[in-house]
């Protein structure tokens, strides 16, 4: 039996800020229980639901240290089994006190993960599981590599253990200055080069993660190849070009009993490959009633369902607002994010009532109307690690007008008028026009050649983007890992 344990910050259905939560979900379900044994370990938060928490059976508790600020601390354990996988919670009422996974003060945030680093190590003897590799997830378990490396695998128990760190989003790092990190952490001076966890000045316990670990993954193969960059790479480009060998890319996955037009609880109309040309209009003038939209079927519908940011390249579609607006299309809009795009999108909905629908909160039940009903579906991204909401247009027919970089470009294939080939429609320069001429090309395909339309989504409908698939490409990676010890 091989035995993965995953350390991460977040994990659905226990506490999710973003895909992080979903994969960490996801994926250890995906395995075969005959031969894997993939288990979890997260902070045992406030905010974890009752309905979870009331069912947790406390398995012990020890005291234990980490550096110079966290001298002697309680480390108690929970454990819950969920959909077959063992959970284990790191209970502390001082770090995990909060409703919320993450704080402001970068200090405490530091201070939490590296507890939770050394915990989710410390606790492996006490509760009799020794896996053959950890699964690192983003900064938060940066220090766990370090720790297990230099801290840990003199002990016979952690010997041979191997270490997997992945990247979400390369942007967050876990940074602040030296002293303090050491003091966090209990590293001396010899760990704060430029090799190891030095970062000009400051401490980086994400670049600690990528220097120890045995391999390193990131959620899409082109990003993988983008932050090696230095436009994409965050600073870190010479460490990941340094360990490229090491460094693969494997794409996200969604849930597809979730995320099924032939069952989702919140749609109007269920329908699937193959009668969706009759039923999925259905959704449509649904929700065109339901926002307040012209009723009219012929009118090509384009939702966007994301966090309103420039990551998100919702300066682009500020630019050419009002120009798209003079197409015969309608605009559906759903999320929170900065104040100046959140008040844009109001504006035009005042401005062209009737033609767009800005819904600023965010709402689970409308993201799936809007995935089912609309037309085509809007992602012009800065810079995307993975995304999955064109995984999840692409599951629902909605075809869609995405940005090349990151995941967008290994999971959209641009349409091919002569080939007929194509899941979607795509642009490679970040700029306003380039996408708004993108779009038209989508509009002009939509209007006048809608047996081709239609076989866009049929190619969409059929591609597979669950969680399976990834499963076994991180199955491989392990299986290398075990091999090579």
């Amino acid at each position: 039996m091989k035995k993965i344990l995953f350390a991460a910050s977040e994990c659905v259905p226990f506490m999710k800020t973003g895909g992080l939560a979903d994969v960490v979900g996801a994926l250890p379900k995906e395995f075969d229980k005959n031969e894997w044994d993939v288990r979890v370990v997260m902070p045992n938060y406030r905010g974890i639901p009752e309905e979870y928490r009331n069912n947790f059976e406390y398995v012990t508790h020890f005291y234990m240290g980490v550096g110079p600020y966290i001298p002697n601390v309680y480390v108690g354990i929970m454990k819950y089994v969920y959909n077959g996988v063992t959970y284990y919670f790191i209970d502390n009422e001082k770090f995990f006190n909060g409703f919320k996974p993450y704080g402001d003060n970068i200090v405490e945030e530091i201070s939490k993960f590296v507890f939770f680093s050394k915990a989710a190590l410390s606790i492996l003897p006490v509760i009799d599981f020794r896996p053959d590799v950890i699964h690192c997830h983003d900064w938060q378990t940066g220090i766990l590599p370090v720790y297990l490396k230099e801290r840990f695998a003199g002990g016979e128990f952690y010997r041979g253990i191997k270490s997997v760190m992945t990247i979400h989003n390369l942007k967050f790092q876990g940074i602040y200055d030296i002293k303090t990190v050491q003091n966090i952490t209990g590293l001396d001076n010899s760990y704060f080069t430029p090799d190891k966890l030095a970062y000009y000045k400051d401490g980086n316990l994400l670049k600690g993660g990528l220097t120890y670990a045995d391999a390193i993954t990131t959620v899409s193969q082109t990003y993988a190849e983008e932050i090696k960059t230095a436009f994409y790479g965050e600073h870190l480009d010479g460490l990941l070009n340094a360990r490229s060998k090491d460094l693969r890319g494997i794409v996200n996955g969604i849930d597809y009993n979730e995320y099924n037009p032939q069952t989702d609880q919140y749609i109007i109309r269920k329908y699937n490959a193959d009668n969706f040309r009759k039923e999925k209009i259905k959704n449509k003038r649904d929700l065109q009633k339901q926002l307040g939209l012209e009723e009219n079927d012929k009118k090509m519908m384009i939702g966007i369902v994301s966090r309103l940011t420039d990551q998100k390249g919702m300066d682009l579609v500020a630019y050419v607002m009002d120009e798209l607006c003079q197409d015969e299309i309608q605009l559906v809009v759903l999320g929170t994010g900065e104040e100046k795009y959140e008040n844009m999108f109001r504006h035009f909905d005042w401005k062209y009532h009737g033609k767009v629908s800005a819904n600023i909160y965010y709402s689970e039940e409308l993201s799936h109307r809007i995935y089912a009903s609309c037309d085509a579906f809007l992602m012009p991204s800065l810079f995307e690690p993975c995304g999955l909401s064109q995984l999840m247009a692409l599951r629902y027919g909605t075809v869609p007008i995405v940005r090349e970089t990151g995941g967008l470009k290994d999971t959209v294939e641009p349409y091919n008028e002569y080939e007929s080939k194509g899941t979607g429609f795509s642009f490679s320069n970040y700029n306003a026009h380039e996408m708004l001429n993108t779009i038209r090309y989508a509009e002009k395909i939509y209007y006048d050649k809608k047996r081709e339309w239609n076989k866009i989504i049929d190619r969409a409908m059929a591609t597979d983007y669950s969680w399976s698939v990834s499963a076994l490409k991180y199955q491989e990676m392990y299986d290398w890992l075990i091999d090579n010890n």
